[in-house]
């Protein structure tokens, strides 16, 4: 987070990512930290669900994305090439969605 230039809107992260100086960061970006609470903790923070789930479904989607071993070992050395097969396997996958439907 350091590296980006933007500011961030809303993070959502799941629960490793669960630390105050993190939370801190978000807020004094002007972002919003939408990170569910460790068990463990004394102050539990509430988190939306609706967009909370939103976090479930861009992994479930990185998932299927991985499933095609070239993109999830990243075999290639070029930046553009490694580009180019996860766009393969992106539109592999929207083709098996789209003729679902």
């Amino acid at each position: 987070m350091e590296e980006r230039d933007s500011e961030p809107g809303i993070l959502l992260a799941d629960r490793g990512y669960d630390n105050d100086a993190l939370r801190q960061d978000v807020r004094d970006r002007g972002g919003q930290p939408e990170i569910p609470t460790k068990r463990n903790r004394r102050i539990q923070h509430s988190v939306q669900r609706p967009l909370y789930a939103l976090r479930n479904r861009i992994e479930r989607c990185i998932n299927r994305l991985k499933n095609s071993r070239r993109v999830a070992t990243l075999c290639d050395h070029a930046a553009s090439s490694s580009l180019s097969f996860a766009h393969l396997a992106a539109i592999r996958l929207w083709i098996s969605f789209a003729h679902a439907a």
